[in-house]
């Protein structure tokens, strides 16, 4: 008898797994805030023997070392990951006894291609394969991206996935549950494909991987559909392999209103946790907004220069503590202050709050083209080559902190494929100074307001 419990962590698009038998269990990919594993274990009433690691993770932080330090466990790395710290190194073939007592053994399977040293785990229980944890080799529809380790490799492990994944296909049975780390809107997709569960037969009929007539196709497609890398990829890595600090969820200082304008002056990130619709309506001026019930950990990692001072403004104590634990995935550890309530509370006696008007497509087709309008389009570059407004401007948004001078002088009506990003992006201009306007809106709607849609 087996289970495995799945550890979602669903603002980075990823999963962590537990898996054991009636005494003892093994880790797979555990995120940073390693107390969600062990109370699983806990309900569960098993002992975690065994800490099992895919790979060294370029999209977040690991809390692999420390929870295998808190718990005594085997810590297994696939043995060519260079890592600087103790572990169990992990080779092609080799079985580890998850609990005997119900026959679970691990079986490690060499995958490279997501990343060299990549390694998928099958869970075998009295010899037959039941489960497969796939790390960033084999996904649901799709395969782990291959340009996250250097560019010089992409080619060669883009080649390396496809072996990987037809391995895995051909080896392990069809029934045997395929459970991935990344895939739910990660970056480490290469692709986003729909669907919460899969197996080895489902795939064979649906991945592009085994679907593909041939390497060189799938290879050529692959390379042809990798967008945009969050840029704090570049530190992930390097954190994972030096072996991550023990996490700190402690709540961070309070910023009195006083506080929050010296560090507005001294050119640190205040960010404002609310909702678009809360912020537009009224914020301390120079904030910024990343909504915390968005890809919080995602967008502000990417945004912010690494390292800098961030302090937090949250609606509630709540908010501010899912907001710490979901930056500190990604190594945004320590808040450098925080402030709880709304604008009244954060701004000094006599403030005034600023704000800018929100839109939607339709209110923008009746002012566009005019002269001093600019229409800027802050998605990604394959989003914009489906459909662009025509005349409009282009800067993704996990780029416009630096290119705000690039933006064209007069009223800033920005969108991107929903309204969260257009409000991440207007909330940047607005603290620069400018005249904005947030488009609020699904951009499929554009067309149909009667704006002239291109594509390139």
């Amino acid at each position: 008898m087996f289970f495995v419990d799945t550890i979602e962590v669903p603002g980075l698009g990823n999963r962590g797994y537990l898996a054991g038998g009636t005494r003892t269990a093994v880790a797979v990919d555990p995120p940073r805030d390693i107390d969600r594993v062990i109370a699983a274990a806990a309900r569960r009433g098993v002992r975690i023997a065994y800490v099992a690691e895919t790979h060294v993770h370029n999209d977040y932080v690991t809390g692999g070392l420390e929870l295998a330090r808190l718990t005594g466990a085997s810590y297994l790395v696939p043995a060519d990951a260079r890592v600087s710290f103790p572990r169990v190194p992990v080779r092609d073939g080799d079985l580890t006894a998850v609990d005997e007592d119900s026959g679970l053994v691990l079986r490690a399977l060499a995958t490279p291609g997501h990343t060299p040293h990549h390694t998928a785990y099958a869970l075998e229980e009295n010899g037959t394969a039941v489960a497969v944890f796939t790390g960033g080799s084999l996904l649901i529809g799709t395969v782990g991206r291959p340009d996250l380790v250097e560019p010089r490799l992409t080619e060669q492990l883009a080649r390396a996935q496809h072996a990987s994944a037809h391995r895995l296909a051909g080896e392990l049975p069809d029934e045997a549950a395929v459970l991935p780390t990344h895939g739910f809107g990660s970056f480490c997709s290469s692709s986003q494909q729909e669907g919460d569960s899969t197996t080895i037969g489902k795939e064979k009929t649906s991945n592009e991987a085994l679907t593909a007539p041939d390497a060189d196709t799938f290879v050529a497609g692959l390379l042809a559909g990798l967008d945009d890398v969050p840029a704090y990829y570049a530190h992930m890595g390097p954190l994972n392999a030096a072996g991550p600090a023990p996490l700190d969820l402690t709540p961070p200082a309070v910023a009195d209103p006083d506080e929050i304008a010296a560090r507005l002056a001294a050119g640190e990130w205040v960010v404002d946790l609310r909702n678009r619709v809360a912020f537009a309506s009224g914020h301390v001026a120079g904030t910024y907004n990343v909504e915390a019930e968005g890809q919080l950990a995602t967008y502000l990692a990417w945004l912010i220069p690494w390292g800098k001072p961030v302090t937090l403004l949250a609606e509630t104590p709540a908010q501010l503590a899912d907001a710490q634990r979901e930056l500190a995935r990604v190594g945004i550890d320590r808040p450098a202050a925080a402030a709880v309530g709304g604008p009244a509370d954060w701004l000094r006696p006599g403030g005034t709050p600023a704000s800018f008007p929100r839109a939607t497509f339709a209110d923008l087709a009746r002012r566009y083209p005019a002269e001093g309008i600019v229409v800027l389009d802050v998605r990604r570059a394959s989003e914009r080559a489906r459909g662009q407004v025509d005349g409009s401007v282009h800067i993704p948004v996990h780029e416009l902190h630096g290119r705000l001078r690039e933006v064209p002088d007069g009223q800033v009506w920005v969108h991107c494929g929903s309204g969260l990003r257009a409000a991440v992006a207007a909330s940047l201009l607005d603290a620069s100074g400018r005249d904005v306007v947030a488009v609020d809106d699904p951009f499929d709607r554009a067309g149909e307001a009667g704006l002239t849609v291109r594509t390139s």
